[in-house]
């Protein structure tokens, strides 16, 4: 994990003190090397944060032999051994090549077509003096974060929008369409921040900054009409699946410091853990110890899997370190937290990646593995059902309906029976009932809030920020099969946005977070499983439990449940958060009832505190609107 950021002014000279004033605000990213190259309208910096044993030879910004081009880089190459062979690099010593190093070289071979030939979490900007263009790239995923500002003749990046806000021609004006989708729980535009014109270079895309425009392209975007993968066997699936998973956490257990990983207590993380010490112990890093993250609830029995996670801690030498998230509240370090997200937080139990990461910097790990989202990645294959269904697989319908709902105590004979009669019974009928044809109604114009009823915006506000159109736009039809489920779900920009914010956390800690459900091998094998290896005699996420038998405890790898942490979000923040509620929604409401219906916030936290009718929507409006009030109040940013 690093820091980069740059400038590029298309007719001016630049001000080699303002690389310094955005170096400044990024220190926390970076204490092992800092560095900058200018020339004329250009200028390139980067801190640096030593993780891999290839980064301790890193220099940066990184020249090239020639003095043509120069890198700025935050990345962590996978595929370093390939690269090496197709770039003829074999002759040097690969210790001595960073992943600086391969980009570079990437990019001299292959142009503006390089990031296509990376594999990882990058986020890179190449000067290339001989076009005098500004090449910026972000990996597939968006695990490492980009942010730019781009007017006039005015062009910066930063890992940080913090480092952007330091140059004295980048305005804080607010957006409100990022406020709107805040507030809805939304994350449909991959691009927009809290700040005007402030952006984020889109996943899988790159950026060409000529003399006379920009140009912004997709490399690489997960394809849904990959071949579906044909084994021979459910034993084939599994033996391929469990490689593509254990290349995916070997590559990211490359560091030069101590490793750790996230333990939950999910099947997730525990399989991540497991495996990263199954690998540990059988290289020459076997006496390496790994360190385990956990958060525990002693009040709040529902979100407590310690059971779990000593289950897994049994199993072999782990150094656990624990946090005790029922007495943390979710503004707990808020200011802080804020000034380094630079953006109000969506997640309430953001406080407990907030917290480990903290401890992790205490204990000098500066690598930790996440399983965020192994279950987009791998599916649960619900969908299955319905596409059974559709195509009338009448018995293997019943078969797995029955296995499902008896694994999961579901009436499976009324739902057999709905989709019989969906799918089946009503067509038929309906192809011999002769009707008349009738006109079908026009729908009125929606009118504000008409999609999103429960949810108390101004209607000014929903009208001129076009949340509702949003809002209708994205209410695709049902997918008609599980590929195509399991597609729009790797698909969406939660991932990124997730991604970025707990980057942002370890970012604040120093730590560099990787993400082997992450990785687009791992994400393109599970896209082309046949739909039978997701779920399977009413196991969801089949291949991924069977890939396991052996390396996690039974308990864990046929575990059916997912522990719900609202219960433990809405306690702590009832009990430590009421001073911050009530300063937002009776001290200072002027900072958000331009936006939302001041009456009905206070309504839904007045039945909250009494124990009345609400739910759980309410009580994440309540947070998200405190949260912004919060931060709004913090930065002074207005419209």
């Amino acid at each position: 994990m690093s820091a980069i950021l740059g400038i590029y002014h298309r007719t001016t000279p630049i001000n080699p003190e303002h690389l310094g004033k955005m170096l400044d605000s990024l220190s926390h990213r970076g204490s092992d090397g800092v560095g900058t190259w200018y020339q004329g309208s250009i200028g390139l910096g980067r801190r640096l944060l030593w993780t891999t044993p290839e980064s301790l030879h890193e220099r940066c910004p990184l020249v090239s032999a020639g003095g043509s081009l120069i890198l700025t880089a935050d990345a962590r190459l996978d595929n370093r051994n390939q690269l090496i062979t197709d770039l003829d690099l074999v002759q040097h010593a690969t210790h001595e090549l960073s992943d600086g190093d391969l980009i570079l070289a990437a990019y001299h071979q292959w142009g503006e077509a390089c990031p296509q030939h990376l594999l990882g979490d990058f986020a890179f900007a190449i000067w290339d003096e001989s076009h005098q263009s500004l090449f910026c790239a972000r990996d597939h995923f968006g695990v490492k974060p980009f942010y730019y500002y781009c007017v006039s003749e005015h062009f910066a990046f930063a890992t940080e929008i913090k480092a952007l806000l330091t140059l004295p021609h980048i305005p804080k004006r607010l957006n409100e369409a990022k406020v709107a989708e805040h507030l809805a729980n939304l994350d449909s535009d991959p691009t927009i921040t809290f700040y005007q014109d402030i952006l984020r270079l889109p996943p899988g895309h790159s950026l060409t900054i000529h003399t006379s425009g920009v140009t912004l392209q997709s490399y690489w975007q997960l394809d849904a009409n990959i071949p579906e993968l044909q084994l021979k066997s459910t034993e084939d699936y599994t033996h391929q699946f469990l490689e593509h998973f254990t290349a995916a956490v070997q590559c990211r257990l490359r560091s030069a410091f101590p490793v750790g990983s996230m333990l939950s207590g999910g099947l997730d993380s525990s399989s991540i853990t497991c495996l990263a010490r199954q690998i540990l112990d059988t290289s020459e890093r076997s006496q390496e110890t790994l360190h385990t993250f956990s958060a525990r609830f002693d009040r709040v029995s529902a979100c407590d899997e310690r059971s779990y996670q000593d289950a897994v801690l049994t199993t072999g030498r782990y150094t656990p370190h624990l946090l005790w998230g029922d007495q943390l509240g979710p503004f707990a370090s808020y200011d802080k937290a804020v000034w380094h997200r630079d953006a109000a937080i969506m997640a309430g139990n953001f406080r407990l990646n907030w917290g480990l990461y903290e401890i992790a910097q205490q204990k000098n790990v500066r690598v930790i593995l996440d399983g965020w989202d192994g279950d987009s990645t791998v599916s649960h294959g619900n969908e299955y059902l319905r596409e059974l269904a559709r195509s009338g697989r009448w018995f293997t319908l019943a078969r797995e309906t029955q296995a499902y709902g008896k694994r999961y105590n579901l009436p499976w004979q009324k739902v057999l029976l709905k989709w019989f009669w969906r799918y089946g019974l009503r067509s038929a009928v309906a192809s011999l009932i002769k009707t008349r044809p009738t006109s079908t109604p026009v729908a009125d114009s929606p009118q504000p809030n008409a999609i999103h009823p429960d949810l108390p915006l101004s209607p000014q506000f929903v009208g001129r920020t076009g949340l509702d159109h949003k809002l209708q736009t994205l209410q695709l039809p049902p997918p008609q099969t599980e590929r195509e489920s399991h597609y729009r779900c790797m698909m969406a920009n939660i991932h990124s946005s997730m991604l970025e914010l707990l980057d942002t956390a370890g970012g604040a800690f120093s730590i560099d977070l990787r993400f082997p459900f992450f990785d687009k091998r791992l994400v393109e094998f599970c896209l082309s499983l046949p739909p039978d290896q997701k779920l399977h005699q009413g196991w969801g996420r089949f291949v991924l439990r069977n890939a396991i038998g052996g390396i996690v405890p039974s308990n864990l790898q046929w575990r059916l449940d997912k522990t719900n942490m609202q219960p433990g979000f809405e306690f702590t923040f009832k009990t430590y958060e009421q001073s911050a509620i009530q300063s937002v929604l009776f001290n200072h409401p002027e900072t958000i009832d331009q936006y939302i219906d001041i009456l009905a916030l206070r309504d839904i936290y007045q039945r909250w505190m009494q124990d009345q009718a609400f739910t759980a929507a309410e009580v994440n409006t309540l947070w998200r609107s405190v949260s912004l009030g919060m931060w709004l109040h913090q930065t002074r940013l207005t419209f």
